[in-house]
Protein backbone atom coordinates (compact mmCIF):
# COMPACT_ATOMS: atom_id res chain seq x y z
CA UNK A 1 0.00 0.00 0.00
CA UNK A 2 1.38 3.41 -1.09
CA UNK A 3 2.05 5.93 1.65
CA UNK A 4 1.20 9.68 1.31
CA UNK A 5 4.35 11.42 2.42
CA UNK A 6 3.31 14.89 1.29
CA UNK A 7 1.22 15.43 4.46
CA UNK A 8 3.59 13.74 6.91
CA UNK A 9 4.30 16.29 9.70
CA UNK A 10 7.79 15.02 10.27
CA UNK A 11 10.81 17.30 10.92
CA UNK A 12 12.39 17.30 7.48
CA UNK A 13 9.46 16.92 5.05
CA UNK A 14 6.62 18.99 3.71
CA UNK A 15 6.40 21.46 6.55
CA UNK A 16 10.02 22.65 6.17
CA UNK A 17 9.68 22.96 2.40
CA UNK A 18 6.50 25.00 2.73
CA UNK A 19 8.07 27.25 5.39
CA UNK A 20 11.16 27.87 3.27
CA UNK A 21 9.12 28.73 0.23
CA UNK A 22 6.94 31.12 2.25
CA UNK A 23 10.02 32.90 3.68
CA UNK A 24 11.56 33.38 0.24
CA UNK A 25 8.33 34.82 -1.10
CA UNK A 26 8.05 37.12 1.91
CA UNK A 27 11.63 38.36 1.40
CA UNK A 28 10.86 39.12 -2.24
CA UNK A 29 7.74 41.03 -1.28
CA UNK A 30 9.64 42.91 1.45
CA UNK A 31 12.39 43.85 -0.98
CA UNK A 32 9.79 45.06 -3.48
CA UNK A 33 8.11 47.19 -0.84
CA UNK A 34 11.50 48.53 0.32
CA UNK A 35 12.58 49.38 -3.24
CA UNK A 36 9.28 51.10 -3.90
CA UNK A 37 9.47 53.10 -0.69
CA UNK A 38 13.14 53.93 -1.43
CA UNK A 39 12.21 55.19 -4.89
CA UNK A 40 9.38 57.24 -3.44
CA UNK A 41 11.76 58.63 -0.77
CA UNK A 42 14.43 59.51 -3.34
CA UNK A 43 11.79 61.12 -5.54
CA UNK A 44 10.51 63.09 -2.58
CA UNK A 45 14.04 64.19 -1.67
CA UNK A 46 14.66 65.39 -5.21
CA UNK A 47 11.36 67.23 -5.24
CA UNK A 48 12.16 68.92 -1.92
CA UNK A 49 15.63 69.87 -3.19
CA UNK A 50 14.16 71.31 -6.38
CA UNK A 51 11.55 73.18 -4.36
CA UNK A 52 14.22 74.69 -2.09
CA UNK A 53 16.34 75.70 -5.09
CA UNK A 54 13.37 77.27 -6.84
CA UNK A 55 12.32 79.08 -3.66
CA UNK A 56 15.82 80.44 -3.05
CA UNK A 57 16.09 81.55 -6.67
CA UNK A 58 12.74 83.31 -6.51
CA UNK A 59 13.79 85.02 -3.29
CA UNK A 60 17.05 86.11 -4.83
CA UNK A 61 15.35 87.49 -7.92
CA UNK A 62 12.73 89.21 -5.78
CA UNK A 63 15.40 90.72 -3.56
CA UNK A 64 17.30 92.04 -6.55
CA UNK A 65 14.16 93.42 -8.13
CA UNK A 66 13.00 95.16 -4.96
CA UNK A 67 16.49 96.53 -4.25
CA UNK A 68 16.52 98.12 -7.70
CA UNK A 69 13.44 100.20 -6.91
CA UNK A 70 14.08 103.60 -5.33
CA UNK A 71 11.59 105.38 -3.05
CA UNK A 72 10.45 107.38 -6.04
CA UNK A 73 10.01 104.12 -7.92
CA UNK A 74 7.83 102.67 -5.14
CA UNK A 75 5.71 105.80 -5.29
CA UNK A 76 5.32 105.32 -9.04
CA UNK A 77 4.34 101.66 -8.55
CA UNK A 78 1.78 102.66 -5.91
CA UNK A 79 0.32 105.29 -8.26
CA UNK A 80 0.19 102.70 -11.08
CA UNK A 81 -1.64 100.11 -8.96
CA UNK A 82 -3.99 102.67 -7.42
CA UNK A 83 -4.88 104.19 -10.78
CA UNK A 84 -5.56 100.81 -12.38
CA UNK A 85 -7.69 99.61 -9.44
CA UNK A 86 -9.78 102.80 -9.28
CA UNK A 87 -10.18 102.84 -13.04
CA UNK A 88 -11.35 99.22 -13.13
CA UNK A 89 -13.75 99.58 -10.17
CA UNK A 90 -15.33 102.95 -10.89
CA UNK A 91 -14.50 103.47 -14.54
CA UNK A 92 -12.65 106.71 -13.91
CA UNK A 93 -10.77 107.86 -16.97
CA UNK A 94 -8.51 110.07 -14.87
CA UNK A 95 -7.43 107.07 -12.76
CA UNK A 96 -6.66 105.07 -15.89
CA UNK A 97 -4.65 108.00 -17.21
CA UNK A 98 -2.56 108.19 -14.03
CA UNK A 99 -1.92 104.43 -14.08
CA UNK A 100 -0.92 104.44 -17.74
CA UNK A 101 1.43 107.42 -17.31
CA UNK A 102 3.32 105.87 -14.40
CA UNK A 103 3.41 102.50 -16.16
CA UNK A 104 5.03 104.12 -19.20
CA UNK A 105 7.56 105.86 -16.96
CA UNK A 106 8.54 102.54 -15.36
CA UNK A 107 8.85 100.87 -18.75
CA UNK A 108 11.05 103.70 -20.04
CA UNK A 109 13.27 103.39 -16.94
CA UNK A 110 13.93 99.67 -17.45
CA UNK A 111 16.41 99.93 -20.41
CA UNK A 112 18.73 102.09 -18.31
CA UNK A 113 19.36 99.10 -16.04
CA UNK A 114 20.03 96.56 -18.76
CA UNK A 115 23.53 95.50 -19.70
CA UNK A 116 26.64 95.28 -17.57
CA UNK A 117 30.03 96.94 -17.33
CA UNK A 118 33.02 94.62 -17.30
CA UNK A 119 35.06 96.79 -14.97
CA UNK A 120 38.06 95.68 -12.91
CA UNK A 121 38.49 98.14 -10.04
CA UNK A 122 41.47 98.44 -7.69
CA UNK A 123 41.83 101.03 -4.91
CA UNK A 124 45.28 101.99 -3.62
CA UNK A 125 46.29 104.34 -0.80
CA UNK A 126 49.72 105.94 -0.59
CA UNK A 127 49.82 105.77 3.24
CA UNK A 128 47.86 103.81 5.81
CA UNK A 129 49.08 105.91 8.77
CA UNK A 130 49.01 109.70 8.76
CA UNK A 131 49.04 112.49 11.32
CA UNK A 132 45.96 114.59 11.94
CA UNK A 133 45.91 117.64 9.68
CA UNK A 134 47.52 115.98 6.65
CA UNK A 135 46.04 114.43 3.49
CA UNK A 136 45.97 110.97 1.91
CA UNK A 137 46.16 110.34 -1.82
CA UNK A 138 43.78 107.65 -3.04
CA UNK A 139 44.00 106.23 -6.55
CA UNK A 140 41.16 104.34 -8.17
CA UNK A 141 42.30 102.21 -11.13
CA UNK A 142 39.44 101.21 -13.47
CA UNK A 143 40.05 98.73 -16.28
CA UNK A 144 37.59 97.79 -19.02
CA UNK A 145 37.93 94.01 -19.36
CA UNK A 146 35.66 93.71 -22.41
CA UNK A 147 36.29 94.50 -26.03
CA UNK A 148 33.40 96.91 -26.23
CA UNK A 149 33.93 100.49 -25.04
CA UNK A 150 32.34 101.59 -21.77
CA UNK A 151 30.35 104.80 -21.63
CA UNK A 152 31.00 107.39 -18.92
CA UNK A 153 29.54 106.67 -15.52
CA UNK A 154 29.57 107.97 -11.97
CA UNK A 155 30.89 105.83 -9.11
CA UNK A 156 30.39 106.35 -5.38
CA UNK A 157 33.29 105.90 -2.96
CA UNK A 158 32.64 106.01 0.81
CA UNK A 159 35.41 107.93 2.59
CA UNK A 160 34.79 107.79 6.31
CA UNK A 161 31.35 109.23 6.99
CA UNK A 162 31.24 111.03 3.63
CA UNK A 163 30.33 109.74 0.19
CA UNK A 164 32.50 110.94 -2.68
CA UNK A 165 31.37 110.82 -6.30
CA UNK A 166 34.07 109.63 -8.71
CA UNK A 167 33.36 110.37 -12.40
CA UNK A 168 34.48 107.46 -14.60
CA UNK A 169 35.26 108.68 -18.15
CA UNK A 170 34.84 106.88 -21.45
CA UNK A 171 37.08 103.79 -21.50
CA UNK A 172 37.90 101.93 -24.71
CA UNK A 173 37.99 98.16 -24.90
CA UNK A 174 40.79 96.55 -22.84
CA UNK A 175 41.91 100.01 -21.70
CA UNK A 176 42.31 101.41 -18.22
CA UNK A 177 42.28 104.74 -16.45
CA UNK A 178 43.58 105.92 -13.07
CA UNK A 179 41.54 108.42 -11.08
CA UNK A 180 43.36 110.34 -8.29
CA UNK A 181 41.46 111.46 -5.24
CA UNK A 182 42.67 113.53 -2.28
CA UNK A 183 41.28 112.69 1.16
CA UNK A 184 41.69 115.19 3.97
CA UNK A 185 42.65 113.68 7.34
CA UNK A 186 41.77 116.67 9.48
CA UNK A 187 40.98 114.93 12.76
CA UNK A 188 42.15 111.87 14.64
CA UNK A 189 40.35 108.62 13.90
CA UNK A 190 40.06 105.80 11.38
CA UNK A 191 38.99 106.54 7.80
CA UNK A 192 37.51 103.65 5.83
CA UNK A 193 38.10 104.09 2.09
CA UNK A 194 35.78 101.93 -0.02
CA UNK A 195 34.10 99.87 -1.25
CA UNK A 196 33.50 101.46 -4.66
CA UNK A 197 29.93 101.29 -5.98
CA UNK A 198 28.90 101.93 -9.56
CA UNK A 199 25.24 102.92 -9.75
CA UNK A 200 23.11 102.94 -12.86
CA UNK A 201 19.84 104.85 -12.73
CA UNK A 202 17.27 106.34 -15.03
CA UNK A 203 16.97 110.12 -15.46
CA UNK A 204 13.92 110.30 -13.15
CA UNK A 205 15.52 108.17 -10.43
CA UNK A 206 12.80 105.52 -10.36
CA UNK A 207 15.10 102.52 -10.71
CA UNK A 208 18.67 102.00 -9.57
CA UNK A 209 21.15 99.18 -10.08
CA UNK A 210 24.38 98.93 -8.12
CA UNK A 211 27.58 96.96 -8.62
CA UNK A 212 30.04 96.96 -5.70
CA UNK A 213 33.73 96.02 -5.66
CA UNK A 214 34.79 94.90 -2.17
CA UNK A 215 38.13 96.68 -1.97
CA UNK A 216 38.45 98.56 1.33
CA UNK A 217 41.38 100.23 3.08
CA UNK A 218 41.61 101.57 6.64
CA UNK A 219 43.63 104.75 7.11
CA UNK A 220 44.52 105.44 10.74
CA UNK A 221 44.90 109.11 11.54
CA UNK A 222 47.29 109.44 14.49
CA UNK A 223 47.03 112.29 16.97
CA UNK A 224 49.61 115.04 16.83
CA UNK A 225 52.61 114.33 19.05
CA UNK A 226 55.71 116.23 20.11
CA UNK A 227 59.23 114.95 20.80
CA UNK A 228 60.04 115.09 24.52
CA UNK A 229 63.53 115.43 26.00
CA UNK A 230 65.04 111.98 26.66
CA UNK A 231 65.93 111.17 30.26
CA UNK A 232 64.46 114.27 31.88
CA UNK A 233 65.62 115.40 35.31
CA UNK A 234 64.50 113.28 38.19
CA UNK A 235 64.28 110.15 36.08
CA UNK A 236 66.44 107.06 35.67
CA UNK A 237 69.49 107.89 33.54
CA UNK A 238 71.76 104.91 34.03
CA UNK A 239 71.23 101.55 32.42
CA UNK A 240 71.31 99.67 35.72
CA UNK A 241 68.35 101.45 37.27
CA UNK A 242 67.99 103.34 40.54
CA UNK A 243 68.77 101.65 43.82
CA UNK A 244 65.85 101.18 46.18
CA UNK A 245 65.61 100.59 49.92
CA UNK A 246 64.95 96.87 49.41
CA UNK A 247 67.90 94.52 49.95
CA UNK A 248 68.66 91.47 47.86
CA UNK A 249 71.37 88.85 47.54
CA UNK A 250 72.10 89.40 43.83
CA UNK A 251 72.13 92.73 42.03
CA UNK A 252 74.52 95.46 40.91
CA UNK A 253 74.41 98.07 43.69
CA UNK A 254 76.66 96.86 46.58
CA UNK A 255 75.32 97.69 50.05
CA UNK A 256 77.11 95.73 52.85
CA UNK A 257 78.25 92.29 53.97
CA UNK A 258 76.56 89.80 56.25
CA UNK A 259 77.20 86.39 57.74
CA UNK A 260 77.10 83.38 55.49
CA UNK A 261 73.91 81.34 55.59
CA UNK A 262 73.46 77.78 54.31
CA UNK A 263 72.48 77.90 50.66
CA UNK A 264 74.26 81.18 49.79
CA UNK A 265 76.26 80.93 46.52
CA UNK A 266 80.01 80.85 47.07
CA UNK A 267 80.53 83.41 44.31
CA UNK A 268 79.03 86.05 46.64
CA UNK A 269 81.55 85.40 49.43
CA UNK A 270 83.50 88.54 50.32
CA UNK A 271 86.97 87.06 50.96
CA UNK A 272 88.58 90.17 52.46
CA UNK A 273 85.91 90.47 55.14
CA UNK A 274 86.09 86.72 55.68
CA UNK A 275 89.85 86.92 56.28
CA UNK A 276 89.47 89.78 58.77
CA UNK A 277 86.60 88.32 60.78
CA UNK A 278 87.50 84.66 60.51
CA UNK A 279 83.94 83.72 59.46
CA UNK A 280 82.39 83.48 56.04
CA UNK A 281 80.86 86.79 54.92
CA UNK A 282 78.77 87.34 51.78
CA UNK A 283 77.88 90.46 49.86
CA UNK A 284 74.49 92.10 50.16
CA UNK A 285 73.02 94.40 47.48
CA UNK A 286 70.38 97.06 47.11
CA UNK A 287 67.71 96.03 44.68
CA UNK A 288 67.82 98.08 41.47
CA UNK A 289 64.63 99.06 39.72
CA UNK A 290 63.98 100.66 36.37
CA UNK A 291 61.38 103.32 35.73
CA UNK A 292 57.94 101.83 35.32
CA UNK A 293 55.74 104.52 33.81
CA UNK A 294 51.95 104.65 33.66
CA UNK A 295 49.85 107.14 31.69
CA UNK A 296 46.22 107.57 32.73
CA UNK A 297 43.99 109.45 30.31
CA UNK A 298 40.78 111.06 31.50
CA UNK A 299 38.19 110.03 28.91
CA UNK A 300 35.30 111.98 30.42
CA UNK A 301 34.11 114.53 27.85
CA UNK A 302 32.79 116.79 30.61
CA UNK A 303 36.35 117.20 31.88
CA UNK A 304 37.23 119.23 28.78
CA UNK A 305 35.79 122.62 27.87
CA UNK A 306 35.86 122.11 24.09
CA UNK A 307 36.48 119.37 21.55
CA UNK A 308 39.84 120.94 20.66
CA UNK A 309 40.84 120.72 24.32
CA UNK A 310 39.93 117.04 24.32
CA UNK A 311 42.13 116.42 21.29
CA UNK A 312 44.92 118.37 23.01
CA UNK A 313 44.65 115.93 25.92
CA UNK A 314 44.86 112.98 23.55
CA UNK A 315 47.98 114.46 21.93
CA UNK A 316 49.63 115.05 25.31
CA UNK A 317 48.88 111.50 26.51
CA UNK A 318 50.07 110.06 23.20
CA UNK A 319 53.32 112.04 23.36
CA UNK A 320 54.08 110.86 26.89
CA UNK A 321 53.29 107.23 26.11
CA UNK A 322 55.25 107.19 22.85
CA UNK A 323 58.28 108.64 24.65
CA UNK A 324 58.10 105.83 27.22
CA UNK A 325 57.95 103.23 24.44
CA UNK A 326 60.90 104.74 22.59
CA UNK A 327 63.05 104.75 25.73
CA UNK A 328 62.23 101.10 26.36
CA UNK A 329 60.67 101.60 29.78
CA UNK A 330 58.15 99.32 31.35
CA UNK A 331 54.91 101.18 30.68
CA UNK A 332 51.21 100.92 31.30
CA UNK A 333 49.08 103.12 29.09
CA UNK A 334 45.50 102.89 30.23
CA UNK A 335 42.15 104.44 29.56
CA UNK A 336 38.76 104.13 31.17
CA UNK A 337 36.88 100.87 30.69
CA UNK A 338 33.99 102.81 29.19
CA UNK A 339 35.97 103.58 26.07
CA UNK A 340 35.46 101.30 23.12
CA UNK A 341 38.22 100.46 20.66
CA UNK A 342 37.79 98.70 17.33
CA UNK A 343 40.51 96.24 18.38
CA UNK A 344 40.20 94.29 21.59
CA UNK A 345 42.52 95.45 24.34
CA UNK A 346 43.52 93.60 27.52
CA UNK A 347 41.81 94.62 30.73
CA UNK A 348 43.47 94.83 34.11
CA UNK A 349 41.91 96.06 37.29
CA UNK A 350 38.98 97.62 35.44
CA UNK A 351 41.29 99.59 33.14
CA UNK A 352 41.76 98.95 29.44
CA UNK A 353 45.45 98.73 28.54
CA UNK A 354 46.54 99.94 25.14
CA UNK A 355 49.00 97.77 23.18
CA UNK A 356 52.41 99.41 23.30
CA UNK A 357 54.97 97.06 21.79
CA UNK A 358 55.94 99.63 19.14
CA UNK A 359 55.19 103.36 18.75
CA UNK A 360 53.15 102.65 15.60
CA UNK A 361 50.98 100.11 17.42
CA UNK A 362 50.41 102.52 20.29
CA UNK A 363 49.50 105.40 17.97
CA UNK A 364 47.12 103.09 16.10
CA UNK A 365 45.39 102.40 19.40
CA UNK A 366 45.11 106.12 20.14
CA UNK A 367 43.66 106.67 16.66
CA UNK A 368 41.05 103.91 17.08
CA UNK A 369 39.63 105.13 20.39
CA UNK A 370 36.04 106.37 20.43
CA UNK A 371 34.58 108.43 23.27
CA UNK A 372 31.98 106.60 25.43
CA UNK A 373 28.64 107.81 26.68
CA UNK A 374 29.32 107.28 30.41
CA UNK A 375 33.07 107.17 31.06
CA UNK A 376 34.47 106.66 34.57
CA UNK A 377 35.83 109.71 36.43
CA UNK A 378 39.51 110.34 36.94
CA UNK A 379 39.33 109.34 40.63
CA UNK A 380 38.05 105.91 39.58
CA UNK A 381 40.96 105.52 37.15
CA UNK A 382 43.50 106.24 39.89
CA UNK A 383 41.79 103.89 42.35
CA UNK A 384 41.60 101.11 39.73
CA UNK A 385 45.29 101.53 38.98
CA UNK A 386 46.07 101.13 42.68
CA UNK A 387 43.91 98.01 42.93
CA UNK A 388 45.70 96.47 39.96
CA UNK A 389 48.84 96.25 42.18
CA UNK A 390 51.25 97.14 39.40
CA UNK A 391 54.79 97.95 40.48
CA UNK A 392 55.06 101.54 39.21
CA UNK A 393 57.50 104.34 39.81
CA UNK A 394 55.93 107.17 37.77
CA UNK A 395 52.26 107.94 37.04
CA UNK A 396 51.15 110.74 34.73
CA UNK A 397 47.48 111.78 34.77
CA UNK A 398 46.20 113.69 31.74
CA UNK A 399 42.92 115.56 32.10
CA UNK A 400 41.16 118.73 30.99
CA UNK A 401 40.61 122.18 32.48
CA UNK A 402 37.23 121.47 34.11
CA UNK A 403 38.32 119.30 37.11
CA UNK A 404 39.34 121.53 40.01
CA UNK A 405 42.39 121.11 42.20
CA UNK A 406 40.41 119.25 44.89
CA UNK A 407 39.39 116.48 42.49
CA UNK A 408 42.91 116.18 41.16
CA UNK A 409 44.31 115.88 44.67
CA UNK A 410 41.83 113.11 45.45
CA UNK A 411 43.05 111.27 42.37
CA UNK A 412 46.68 111.70 43.47
CA UNK A 413 45.92 110.50 47.01
CA UNK A 414 44.26 107.36 45.60
CA UNK A 415 47.56 106.30 44.00
CA UNK A 416 50.09 104.19 45.93
CA UNK A 417 52.65 106.00 48.04
CA UNK A 418 56.28 106.12 47.05
CA UNK A 419 55.73 106.86 43.36
CA UNK A 420 56.23 110.11 41.48
CA UNK A 421 52.97 111.63 40.23
CA UNK A 422 52.50 114.28 37.56
CA UNK A 423 49.12 115.81 36.65
CA UNK A 424 48.80 117.50 33.27
CA UNK A 425 45.81 119.84 32.84
CA UNK A 426 45.08 120.68 29.23
CA UNK A 427 43.55 124.13 28.72
CA UNK A 428 43.56 125.60 25.23
CA UNK A 429 45.64 128.82 24.90
CA UNK A 430 46.36 128.91 28.64
CA UNK A 431 49.63 130.16 30.10
CA UNK A 432 51.95 127.16 30.60
CA UNK A 433 52.75 126.64 34.27
CA UNK A 434 54.43 123.99 36.44
CA UNK A 435 54.15 123.91 40.22
CA UNK A 436 54.76 121.45 43.03
CA UNK A 437 51.92 120.66 45.43
CA UNK A 438 51.56 117.80 47.93
CA UNK A 439 54.69 116.15 46.57
CA UNK A 440 53.32 116.01 43.02
CA UNK A 441 53.91 118.17 39.97
CA UNK A 442 50.92 119.94 38.40
CA UNK A 443 51.29 121.14 34.81
CA UNK A 444 49.01 123.40 32.80
CA UNK A 445 49.47 122.99 29.06
CA UNK A 446 47.97 125.52 26.65
CA UNK A 447 49.46 124.04 23.50
CA UNK A 448 51.24 120.84 22.60
CA UNK A 449 54.51 122.71 22.04
CA UNK A 450 54.54 123.74 25.73
CA UNK A 451 54.99 120.18 26.97
CA UNK A 452 58.78 119.72 26.40
CA UNK A 453 59.67 122.96 28.22
CA UNK A 454 57.35 122.09 31.09
CA UNK A 455 58.88 118.62 31.41
CA UNK A 456 62.34 120.12 31.81
CA UNK A 457 61.08 122.76 34.25
CA UNK A 458 59.04 120.32 36.31
CA UNK A 459 61.72 117.65 36.35
CA UNK A 460 59.34 114.79 35.70
CA UNK A 461 58.51 112.77 32.59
Amino acid sequence: MKQDTSRAPDRGGWSRTQTHGTTRAGDTATRSLTDASGRRGARGTRLRRLWRMARSRVRRVTRRATSAVTPAGWLAIAALVTGCVLGALFGWVEAWFVGVVFGVLLLVALPFLLGSRAYLVRISVDRLRVVAGSAVEVRVAVENASRRPALPATAELPVGDALREVPVPFIAGHASVELPLAVEAATRGVIAVGPLTLARRDPLGLLRREVTWRDTHLVRVHPKTVALPPGSAGMVRDLEGAASARLTDADLSFHAVRDYLPGDPLRHVHWKSTAKSGTLMVRQYEESQTARAAVLFDAEIESYATADEFELGVSVAASLSVQAVREGRERFIARGAGWQARAKAPRLGGLVELPSHTPEQLLDAWAELVAPEEPPPIEWLARSLTESRRQLSIVTIVTGSVPDLTRLRRAVVALPQGIAVAVVRCETLAEPTARLADGSVFFTVGALADLPQLQVRGGLL
